[in-house]
C-alpha cells in the first residue's frame, strides 16, 4: 500500500535512484493558500548533505508542484508534488547486486516480490520521506488556520539523554537537539559511529499543540494507534511511545492519572489522548530509531543463491539517521492530524446541520 489517511491522503511514489519521488494529496479543501516556500522550508530541514552529522549525498530537494493550485489557491482537486533526484550514485551499489545487506529490506523485498531494486534500496530506501515531508507541510498549513502547531527535536542519541526539552532550540543545533546542555555529548557520539564506519540510533520526540479535544474514532481509528501506524511506518523506526509510555508500566495509577481542575489537567502522562481521542492537552510522542543499517565494516551475509558471503558496502549514508528522521516523523503526525480534522466535522448532527445551515 503507498496510500495513508482516510480523508486527508497522501499517496508516494518513486525510488532512491528513480527519476522522481513525489506524492499526490487528496482531500485538501479548496481554497487554502499554499505557500511553497513554506513547503520548501520543510523539505530544506530534512534534506541530505547539510553538514558532517548526515549524509553526503547532495539534493536540493526542489518541489514543484503540478496540480492542484491556482493563483496559490488550493483547489479542492490532488495536490501532485515532485521532487526530481540529481545526485544518484547508482555505481555505489553494484557490488551487492546480488547479496542481501544486513538490516535492510532487501531480503524481504527479493522474497515477496522475486526480485529488487538494489540501487539504495528502491522503493523501501528513506530518500521516499522527502515526500512525505512535502505532504506534511501541506497537512500544517491547514491546520495552522486552526492554531494548531507541530514541533519535534532529537531528545536521544544512543543513550545519552535530554534532561530539559527546549523546542525553541532545535532550530540552531546541526542535529536538531532539544537539550543544547547535552548537545556536544550527542554529536560526539554520531562522530564517533562515523569515524568507525558504524552508526548510532536515537529518539525523536514531537509535540502537537492546541488540539481540539476528541480527534480520533473510538474503536477502530484511535488517535493515538494512528499516531502509532504513521510512525511506525517510517524506515528504520522500531518503537513509539506516547505520553509516559513503557515508564507508565512501572507506575501506580495514582502516580499515572492525570488530575483534573476546572483549567485543565495538572499533569500530562497520558500524552494528551484519552480513550483513543485529543484531550486538550499537548500531544507527545517518542519515537526511537535504530542505527543506519548502512555501515561501512565487514558483514555476515549471503546471495541471492544462498551462498554465504562476507559484504562491505559503499555509499553515503547518515550516522544518525533518527536525526533527518524527526522532521519525517513530525510530518506524519501533520498528515495524522489533519485527517482527523476533517473525519471529525461530521462527528455529531448538529455539526453537520451548522455546516449546511
Amino acid at each position: 500500500m503507498n496510500r495513508f489517511g482516510e480523508r486527508f491522503t497522501i499517496t508516494t511514489f518513486g525510488e532512491s535512484h528513480g527519476k522522481a519521488i513525489g506524492c499526490v494529496l487528496d482531500g485538501v479543501p479548496a481554497g487554502l493558500v499554499i505557500d511553497e516556500d513554506y513547503i520548501q522550508s520543510e523539505l530544506d530541514r530534512r534534506k541530505p548533505g547539510q553538514n558532517e552529522f548526515a549524509t553526503a549525498r547532495k539534493e536540493a530537494d526542489k518541489v514543484e508542484i503540478l496540480s492542484g493550485v491556482f493563483e496559490g489557491l488550493s483547489t479542492g482537486t490532488p495536490i501532485m508534488m515532485v521532487i526530481y533526484n540529481t545526485d544518484q550514485k547508482s555505481g555505489d551499489y553494484s557490488n551487492v547486486k546480488d547479496i542481501f545487506r544486513p538490516g535492510h529490506a532487501d531480503f524481504t523485498y527479493f522474497h515477496k516480490y522475486g526480485l529488487r531494486d538494489y540501487r539504495g534500496g528502491g522503493r523501501s530506501s528513506a530518500r521516499e520521506t522527502a515526500a512525505r515531508v512535502a505532504g506534511g507541510a501541506v497537512a500544517k498549513l491547514m491546520l495552522s488556520q486552526l492554531g494548531i502547531s507541530f514541533h519535534s527535536g532529537i531528545s536521544a542519541i544512543h543513550g545519552i539523554e535530554a534532561q530539559t526539552l527546549d523546542f525553541t532550540y532545535p532550530p540552531q543545533s546541526p542535529i536538531y537537539a532539544l537539550d543544547k546542555n547535552v548537545e556536544e555529548a550527542q554529536k560526539a557520539a554520531i562522530l564517533e559511529a562515523k569515524n568507525g564506519h558504524d552508526s548510532v540510533g536515537g529518539v525523536a520526540t514531537i509535540k502537537i499543540s492546541n488540539l481540539p479535544i476528541g480527534l480520533g474514532e473510538g474503536l477502530y481509528y484511535k488517535l493515538d494507534a494512528v499516531l502509532a501506524e504513521a510512525m511506525m511506518g517510517i524506515n528504520a523506526v522500531k518503537a513509539v511511545e506516547i505520553g509516559e509510555g513503557i515508564h507508565s508500566a512501572e507506575l501506580y495509577a495514582s502516580q499515572n492519572n492525570d488530575p483534573i481542575t476546572p483549567y485543565g489537567f495538572k499533569t500530562n502522562h497520558s500524552g494528551g489522548i484519552l480513550g483513543g481521542m485529543s484531550n486538550g492537552d499537548d500531544v507527545t510522542l517518542r519515537v526511537h530509531f535504530k542505527p543506519t543499517p548502512s555501515i561501512f565494516v565487514d558483514q555476515e551475509s549471503i546471495t541471492t543463491d544462498n551462498e554465504s558471503v562476507q559484504v562491505s558496502l559503499k555509499g553515503r549514508h547518515d550516522p544518525c539517521v533518527a536525526v533527518r528522521g524527526s522532521v519525517v516523523a513530525e510530518s506524519m503526525a501533520a498528515l495524522v492530524i489533519a485527517d482527523m480534522v476533517l473525519l471529525n466535522m461530521g462527528s455529531t448532527i448538529n455539526g453537520i446541520k451548522n455546516y449546511y445551515a
